[in-house]
C-alpha cells in the first residue's frame, strides 16, 4: 500500500531545507579503531514515492557537503519481496553499503549468510543506536550474540482505520465508535454488513505471504497479551489464553463472512468495499482525500484504555552490508540520515514515525500542525516488533500457513492449531 503514497512539492521543500541544514552540522564518527575506509558508497531505499523523495534529498544534501565521499542512492530493485532481493544480493556479493528498508524478521538470515557488519565494529555504534531509540527499544533489535546488525529506523504503529460515512449509515457513532472490545467490534461489523453499506466489515489479506499475520493476528495478540512478542527467550508465547482469544475472534470474523476469504484485487478500504482496515500512519496521506476516516486502537477481549494498548510496530531498520568497502562513510552517512533534523524530514515527508525517544516532544511543532498524526505518535511509544530470532521468515511462514487453515478456513480448531504452531515455531528457531 505504501507504493500508493503521493508527495507534494511543498513537503519536498521542507524536507530539503531540513536536510541542507543538517548537512552543515554533520560530523564524522570513529569506527573500527580507524580501520574502516572512507569513499564513495551506494545505498538502496524503498520505492514508494515519498521515501524516494526523502532519500534523494538526503543523498543530495550529503553529497553537497562531502564531495570526496559521494553517495549513489537507488530504489531497491523489484522482486517478490525486498527480503528476497537483499538475500540474493548478499549471495551474489553485490549488496549495497546500506539498505533503508530492512525487515527485522530477515536480519538473522542475513547474519547467517555473513552479509552484515555489526554496528558494534564502530566505536560509537552501540551507543548511537541506543541513544537514538532508547536502550529498551534498541534491545528488541539486538541479535543473540549481543551485537546490533540493524539500526531501528522508523515505525508504522498499526491501528484500526474506519470509514465514518459507512458507520453513520449503519447507525453507528462515527466519532466515537464502540470498537474497543471483541463483542463490540463484532456487533459493529455485523451492523455494517447488514446495512448494505459495506460488503465487508474489514478485509485483511487472506493470502499466505509470511508477513500477512502482522496485520491481523499479531497486533491483536500484542494488545491482548499486554505487549508480548510472538517469541520471547526463544520460546513461543502465543499458545495461551491471549492467543486463543485472538484466534477465536478472527475465526468468528471469517465464519460470519465479515471478512473475505479470497484475495481482493485492489485496496478494499480505499474502494469502499470494507469499512475498516488495520494500517499505520502512512495511510493518512493515502486515504485522507478518498475516505472520511477515523482511527482507534486495535480491540482487546474486555476493552482497554487507549493509553494502555500495545500494537505491532511495523518497523523498518537499516543495515550495513559486508560487501561495502568504504564502511566508515557508510556509518557516517547512516548517522547523518538518522539525525534529529533528517528524522524530522522523514516525518514531514512520509508521515512515518522515526524510532526516536520522546517523539511527540522532539517534533512537537509538527504534531501541533498535523494533529491527525498525534494518536500514532502516542501509540509509537507502546509497540512490539517481530522477534529477532533465527529463521524468522521461515517461522512466520509456518505460522501463516497454519493460521489460514485454522482461522480463515476453519479446517482445524484454534486450540489445536495454536498448540501445534508453538511446537513448529520452536523447531524453526532452533534449526
Amino acid at each position: 500500500m505504501a507504493n500508493k503514497r503521493t508527495f507534494t512539492a511543498a513537503v519536498a521543500a521542507l524536507a530539503c531545507t531540513a536536510l541542507l541544514t543538517a548537512a552543515t552540522g554533520c560530523s564524522s564518527g570513529g569506527g573500527g579503531g580507524g580501520k574502516a575506509k572512507s569513499g564513495p558508497i551506494k545505498i538502496w531505499y524503498s520505492n514508494n514515492a515519498q521515501e524516494v523523495s526523502w532519500g534523494k534529498a538526503t543523498v543530495a544534501a550529503w553529497n553537497q557537503a562531502h564531495p570526496d565521499q559521494q553517495v549513489t542512492g537507488e530504489e531497491i530493485p523489484a522482486g517478490t519481496s525486498s527480503e528476497e532481493v537483499i538475500t540474493a544480493a548478499i549471495a551474489a556479493g553485490n549488496a549495497p553499503c546500506l539498505v533503508f528498508n530492512g525487515s527485522p524478521s530477515a536480519v538473522s538470515g542475513w547474519v547467517k549468510q555473513g552479509g552484515l557488519v555489526p554496528l558494534n565494529d564502530f566505536a560509537d555504534g552501540a551507543s548511537y543506536t541506543e541513544a537514538r531509540s532508547g536502550a529498551s527499544v534498541a534491545a528488541e533489535y539486538k541479535s543473540s550474540d549481543g551485537k546490533y546488525y540493524q539500526l531501528p529506523w522508523k515505525s508504522n504503529p498499526v491501528m484500526i482505520f474506519y470509514n465514518k460515512d459507512m458507520f453513520k449509515a449503519a447507525g453507528l457513532d462515527p466519532d466515537h465508535p464502540a470498537l474497543s472490545t471483541y463483542s463490540d467490534f463484532l456487533d459493529a461489523a455485523q451492523k455494517l454488513t447488514a446495512s448494505g453499506g459495506a460488503q465487508y466489515a474489514i478485509a485483511p489479506a487472506p493470502t499466505n505471504e509470511f508477513f500477512q499475520n502482522w496485520f491481523d493476528f499479531y497486533p491483536l495478540y500484542i494488545a491482548e497479551s499486554g505487549g508480548k512478542a510472538l517469541v520471547e527467550n526463544n520460546k513461543a508465547t502465543f499458545d495461551d489464553a491471549a492467543g486463543k482469544a485472538v484466534a477465536d475472534f478472527w475465526a468468528q470474523i471469517y465464519a460470519k463472512n465479515l471478512a473475505p476469504k479470497e484475495k481482493y484485487n485492489g485496496d478494499a478500504f480505499a474502494d469502499k468495499k470494507a469499512a475498516m482496515a488495520i494500517v499505520g500512519p502512512w495511510a493518512i496521506s493515502v486515504y485522507g482525500s478518498k475516505v472520511n476516516w477515523g482511527a482507534v486502537p486495535v480491540p482487546t477481549s474486555t476493552g482497554m484504555s487507549a493509553d494502555q494498548i500495545h500494537t505491532f510496530a511495523d518497523s523498518k531498520t537499516v543495515s550495513l552490508f559486508s560487501a561495502c568497502k568504504n564502511r566508515q562513510t557508510a556509518w557516517d552517512y547512516l548517522k547523518f540520515a538518522t539525525s534529529q533534523d533528517n528524522d524530522g524530514a522523514l516525518l514531514t515527508t512520509t508521515g512515518q514515525m522515526p524510532l526516536r525517544t520522546d517523539l511527540p516532544t522532539v517534533y512537537a511543532s509538527y504534531f501541533s500542525a498535523h494533529p491527525e498524526y498525534t494518536l500514532f505518535a502516542q501509540q509509537a511509544a507502546r509497540t512490539v516488533d517481530v522477534p529477532n530470532v533465527a529463521n524468522g521468515v521461515t517461522m512466520w511462514q509456518d505460522f501463516r500457513n497454519g493460521y489460514l487453515k485454522s482461522v480463515v478456513f476453519g479446517q482445524q480448531s484454534t486450540a489445536d492449531w495454536l498448540h501445534a504452531a508453538a511446537g513448529t515455531v520452536g523447531s524453526d528457531i532452533a534449526k
